[in-house]
C-alpha cells in the first residue's frame, strides 16, 4: 500500500515542468570553472589600471610641448604631465592643462580618450566580471544540458556521498562526469571546489534529477541520512532512468526490500557494514585493515573490473595472471568455485585484486 501511494506521488511529480528558467537555472545547476582567487582578481586590476595611468603620463610628458598650462610657464614637467594624466583618465579634466597643438590634440583622441575608457572599465571592473561570469555560466549550463551523457549522479554529498565521490575520482572518474545533488548550499559551494557539478533541490521532485541529467546517466547513487527519502528518491529516479544502474545507501537491513522493490541495483546497509567491521577488528584487527585498503583505491590494493582476455576464455579463474575474486555474467555474482563459475566466457566480466603501485607504474 505504501508503494502505491508513493508511486502515485511519482506520476504526479512526472507531470511538472521538465526545464527551468534561465534565472533559475544560474541558481539551482551550477558548472564548476577554475577557481581564481579575489585577491589575485584585485591585485591584477589594479596593475592594469596603473598600468594604463602610466602609459597616458609617458605619452603626455614626450609630447609636453603641445600642452599648455595655464598657471605655469614652459613645458609641463613629470609632475604636470602626472596630474593631467590622472585627472584626464579618472575626471573629463578640469580645464588648467590643455592640449593646443595638432599632435597632442590627436594623441588625445586616438590614446588618451581610449585609455580613459579602458581605465573606467577596470574601476567597474567587478560589475562587468560579474555580469560577463553570470552569462557565461548561463551558456556553459546550455551546453551541459545538451551533451550530459552516462555520468553519475550522487544524492546527498554528506560523509556516504562525499566518499563515494573520492572513490570514483580516485579509480579515474572525471570531477566534471559527477552531478552532486543536494539540498545545502554551503554544501554544494564544497563539492564545486572540488570541480563537481552541482543541482540544488530536493531529489524527490522529478524535475530535479531531471535537471541533474537523470534520464541520460549511467548510475545514481542514492546517499541520503534517512531511509524512507532514499525509498522515495529511488522510486522517482528508476522512473526517469530505466536503464541506469542505481546504488542506495540506508540505515537498517529491514528497509532493504523496500529498496528492492523501489528499483534499486544495489543496497548497501551502512550500520550492518560498520557493525560488521567493528566486530572483525576486536578479533582480526589486520583483516580490517586490509578490507579498508581494498576500498581506497589509491594505495595499496584495491578491487577492480575489467572484461576477459580473449586468451583466457575457457580458463579457470583460478588460475590466471590475476587474483580473481568473482565473475559477473548477464548481470549475476558468481563467486570463484560455483559450480558456474568453473570455466570463464567470453563476455564475462571478472573482479580481481589489482596492485596500485604497478598501475602508476
Amino acid at each position: 500500500m505504501a508503494n502505491t501511494r508513493l508511486r502515485r506521488r511519482l506520476r504526479g511529480l512526472n507531470d511538472e515542468l521538465t526545464s527551468k528558467p534561465d534565472a533559475a537555472l544560474l541558481d539551482t545547476l551550477h558548472i564548476p570553472e577554475k577557481f581564481v582567487s579575489p585577491v589575485n582578481r584585485i591585485v591584477r586590476r589594479v596593475l592594469y589600471a596603473f598600468g594604463a595611468l602610466m602609459a597616458a603620463v609617458l605619452i603626455v610628458y614626450f609630447d609636453r610641448s603641445g600642452y599648455h598650462d595655464i598657471q605655469g610657464d614652459g613645458d609641463l614637467s613629470f609632475l604636470d604631465c602626472l596630474y593631467y594624466a590622472t585627472v584626464s583618465l579618472s575626471t573629463t579634466g578640469y580645464g588648467d592643462i590643455t592640449p593646443y597643438a595638432p599632435s597632442a590634440r590627436l594623441v588625445n583622441v586616438l590614446v588618451i580618450t581610449p585609455l580613459r575608457v579602458a581605465f573606467l572599465i577596470v574601476l567597474i571592473g567587478t560589475t562587468v566580471e560579474t555580469l560577463t561570469a553570470a552569462s557565461r555560466q548561463a551558456f556553459n549550463i546550455q551546453r551541459w544540458r545538451k551533451s550530459v551523457r552516462n555520468h553519475t549522479i550522487v544524492v546527498g554529498y554528506g560523509t556516504k556521498g562525499k566518499t563515494a565521490v573520492t572513490a570514483m575520482i580516485g579509480d579515474g572518474t572525471p570531477p566534471g562526469d559527477i552531478v552532486v545533488v543536494d539540498t545545502d548550499q554551503a554544501t554544494l559551494e564544497r563539492a564545486a571546489v572540488a570541480g563537481l557539478v552541482t543541482v540544488k533541490g530536493d531529489a524527490n521532485r522529478a524535475d530535479v534529477l531531471r535537471l541533474a541529467g537523470a534520464q541520460h546517466a549511467a548510475a545514481i547513487i542514492v546517499a541520503t541520512n534517512s531511509d524512507p527519502t532514499a525509498v522515495m528518491v529511488t522510486l522517482t529516479a528508476r522512473e526517469l532512468a530505466p536503464n541506469a544502474k542505481i546504488i542506495a545507501s540506508i540505515r537498517e537491513s529491514e528497509n532493504q526490500h523496500l529498496l528492492k522493490q523501489s528499483g534499486a541495483d544495489s543496497v548497501v546497509v551502512s550500520s550492518e557494514t560498520a557493525g560488521r567491521l567493528l566486530g572483525i577488528a576486536t578479533a582480526m584487527p589486520s583483516v580490517v585493515e586490509l578490507i579498508e585498503d581494498l576500498l581506497t583505491p589509491d594505495a595499496g590494493f584495491a578491487i577492480a573490473e575489467r572484461a576477459v582476455e580473449r586468451k583466457e576464455v575457457g580458463g579457470s579463474p583460478k588460475h590466471l595472471g590475476d587474483m580473481v575474486l568473482g565473475i559477473v555474467r548477464d548481470g549475476k555474482l558468481m563467486r570463484v568455485g560455483d559450480p558456474e563459475a568453473d570455466a570463464v566466457e567470453a563476455d564475462d566480466q571478472l573482479l580481481y585484486v589489482r596492485t596500485v603501485a604497478d598501475d602508476n607504474d
